[in-house]
Protein backbone atom coordinates (compact mmCIF):
# COMPACT_ATOMS: atom_id res chain seq x y z
CA UNK A 1 0.00 0.00 0.00
CA UNK A 2 1.52 3.25 -1.15
CA UNK A 3 1.00 6.58 0.57
CA UNK A 4 1.77 8.38 -2.69
CA UNK A 5 -0.99 10.17 -4.56
CA UNK A 6 -2.00 8.23 -7.73
CA UNK A 7 -1.48 11.35 -9.86
CA UNK A 8 2.04 11.77 -8.46
CA UNK A 9 2.73 8.11 -9.28
CA UNK A 10 1.76 8.68 -12.91
CA UNK A 11 3.86 11.82 -13.17
CA UNK A 12 6.80 10.19 -11.43
CA UNK A 13 6.87 12.87 -8.77
CA UNK A 14 8.32 11.46 -5.63
CA UNK A 15 11.23 11.98 -3.35
CA UNK A 16 14.20 13.55 -5.09
CA UNK A 17 16.46 11.58 -2.69
CA UNK A 18 18.35 14.79 -1.86
CA UNK A 19 16.42 16.07 1.15
CA UNK A 20 17.94 13.74 3.72
CA UNK A 21 21.53 14.60 2.77
CA UNK A 22 20.78 18.31 3.01
CA UNK A 23 18.97 17.89 6.35
CA UNK A 24 21.74 15.69 7.75
CA UNK A 25 24.50 18.10 6.62
CA UNK A 26 22.74 21.00 8.27
CA UNK A 27 22.40 19.09 11.54
CA UNK A 28 26.05 17.99 11.50
CA UNK A 29 27.32 21.50 10.91
CA UNK A 30 25.04 22.80 13.67
CA UNK A 31 26.47 20.24 16.11
CA UNK A 32 30.04 21.04 15.02
CA UNK A 33 29.40 24.75 15.48
CA UNK A 34 28.49 24.39 19.15
CA UNK A 35 31.98 23.59 20.50
CA UNK A 36 33.69 25.64 17.79
CA UNK A 37 31.59 28.70 18.66
CA UNK A 38 32.35 28.27 22.35
CA UNK A 39 36.07 28.08 21.51
CA UNK A 40 35.76 31.16 19.27
CA UNK A 41 33.96 33.22 21.93
CA UNK A 42 36.44 32.12 24.62
CA UNK A 43 39.33 33.05 22.31
CA UNK A 44 37.89 36.47 21.53
CA UNK A 45 37.46 37.20 25.23
CA UNK A 46 40.99 35.96 25.95
CA UNK A 47 42.65 38.17 23.34
CA UNK A 48 40.49 41.25 23.95
CA UNK A 49 42.76 44.24 24.36
CA UNK A 50 45.82 42.38 23.07
CA UNK A 51 48.22 44.10 20.73
CA UNK A 52 48.34 43.29 17.02
CA UNK A 53 51.51 41.19 17.32
CA UNK A 54 50.00 39.17 20.16
CA UNK A 55 46.90 38.36 18.07
CA UNK A 56 49.09 37.36 15.09
CA UNK A 57 51.16 35.13 17.38
CA UNK A 58 47.98 33.57 18.76
CA UNK A 59 46.63 32.89 15.24
CA UNK A 60 49.99 31.48 14.13
CA UNK A 61 49.68 28.57 16.54
CA UNK A 62 48.69 25.37 14.69
CA UNK A 63 45.78 24.48 17.00
CA UNK A 64 44.21 27.94 16.79
CA UNK A 65 44.62 28.17 13.02
CA UNK A 66 43.11 24.70 12.55
CA UNK A 67 40.16 25.40 14.84
CA UNK A 68 39.58 28.74 13.10
CA UNK A 69 39.54 27.07 9.68
CA UNK A 70 37.13 24.40 10.95
CA UNK A 71 34.94 27.11 12.47
CA UNK A 72 34.90 29.11 9.23
CA UNK A 73 34.19 26.07 7.05
CA UNK A 74 31.34 24.90 9.30
CA UNK A 75 29.90 28.39 9.64
CA UNK A 76 29.88 29.19 5.93
CA UNK A 77 28.63 25.75 4.89
CA UNK A 78 25.85 25.88 7.49
CA UNK A 79 24.89 29.38 6.31
CA UNK A 80 24.80 28.24 2.68
CA UNK A 81 22.54 25.30 3.53
CA UNK A 82 20.19 27.48 5.55
CA UNK A 83 19.97 30.22 2.94
CA UNK A 84 19.29 27.63 0.24
CA UNK A 85 16.29 26.34 2.17
CA UNK A 86 14.95 29.86 2.73
CA UNK A 87 15.32 30.73 -0.96
CA UNK A 88 13.72 27.49 -2.13
CA UNK A 89 10.81 27.89 0.29
CA UNK A 90 9.98 31.56 -0.14
CA UNK A 91 10.80 32.52 -3.73
CA UNK A 92 8.15 31.38 -6.19
CA UNK A 93 9.56 32.48 -9.52
CA UNK A 94 11.91 29.83 -10.89
CA UNK A 95 14.33 32.25 -12.55
CA UNK A 96 14.52 34.42 -9.39
CA UNK A 97 15.09 31.32 -7.29
CA UNK A 98 17.95 30.17 -9.51
CA UNK A 99 19.46 33.66 -9.65
CA UNK A 100 19.33 34.01 -5.86
CA UNK A 101 20.82 30.55 -5.31
CA UNK A 102 23.69 31.33 -7.68
CA UNK A 103 24.30 34.72 -6.03
CA UNK A 104 24.24 33.27 -2.51
CA UNK A 105 26.55 30.39 -3.45
CA UNK A 106 28.97 32.81 -5.12
CA UNK A 107 29.00 35.18 -2.12
CA UNK A 108 29.41 32.34 0.37
CA UNK A 109 32.33 30.91 -1.60
CA UNK A 110 33.92 34.35 -2.04
CA UNK A 111 33.71 35.35 1.61
CA UNK A 112 34.58 31.88 2.91
CA UNK A 113 37.59 31.57 0.66
CA UNK A 114 38.74 35.07 1.58
CA UNK A 115 38.49 34.27 5.29
CA UNK A 116 40.35 30.97 4.87
CA UNK A 117 43.12 32.64 2.86
CA UNK A 118 43.47 35.31 5.56
CA UNK A 119 43.84 32.67 8.28
CA UNK A 120 46.34 30.69 6.19
CA UNK A 121 48.34 33.82 5.42
CA UNK A 122 48.66 34.60 9.10
CA UNK A 123 49.46 31.00 9.98
CA UNK A 124 52.12 30.68 7.29
CA UNK A 125 53.59 34.06 8.22
CA UNK A 126 53.24 35.81 4.87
Amino acid sequence: MSMQNPLAKVRGLGSAKEGFHHWWSQRLTAVALVPLSLWFIYSLVAITGAEYTMVITWMSQPLNATLMLLFLFSLYYHAALGLQVVIEDYIDSEWQKIACLILVKFLIWLTGLSAAIAVLKIYLGK
